[in-house]
């Protein structure tokens, strides 16, 4: 290879680098990105008899001492305690294809070092036998807890759970 087209080469290749950097659109609207519960309305449609995920996100921190705890709203606090369902995407917590503990967000993950969202709109999942992982959002159903001072931050928990279907993704 020439010196000639070893520049030429390079040329294109910062070319090509800088139009793709160019292209990346980074602006965030005026009005905000969307709330977690708002995303996953657009790829996960509200079904009966499944907690919806604006439902879960009706919690505000509110300041009690030196601490931050959550406040929870009547329609959360009224699924205390009681067998529930959950429509999401999985993240794994444990190795392997099949999953006894593991997340369920209102949108799918995209880091597998990075939570989705917000602890509103994430349920931690023990399930009594393993669920398959997928990368198409699950329905699992279980006891659900509301967690108003859990040491690892998370707001709610499914006990007990199985997955019960699919969730139809519309993305």
């Amino acid at each position: 290879m020439t010196e000639r087209q070893l520049r030429l080469g390079l040329f294109a290749a910062a070319t090509l680098v800088a139009s793709s950097v160019l292209a990346l659109d980074t602006t965030v609207p005026p009005s905000g990105l969307p709330a977690a519960s708002d995303y996953s309305m657009r790829i996960l449609p509200e079904r009966p008899g499944v907690v919806s995920w604006k439902t879960l996100a009706l919690v505000e921190p509110v300041k009690q001492g030196d601490r931050m705890l959550p406040k929870f709203a009547a329609t959360i606090l009224a699924l205390d305690a009681k067998e529930a369902r959950v429509q999401g995407f999985m993240i794994p917590l444990d190795m392997g294809d099949r999953q006894k503990h593991f997340l369920v967000s209102a949108v799918p993950p995209h880091c597998s070092f990075c939570l989705p969202a917000g602890p509103e709109a994430v349920v931690e999942v023990f399930a009594k036998e393993p669920v398959g992982y997928s990368l198409e959002p699950i329905v699992v159903s279980g006891r659900f807890a509301v967690l108003k001072d859990d040491p690892s931050g998370v707001l709610y928990r499914l006990s007990g759970a199985e997955q019960v279907g699919a969730a139809r993704a519309t993305r």
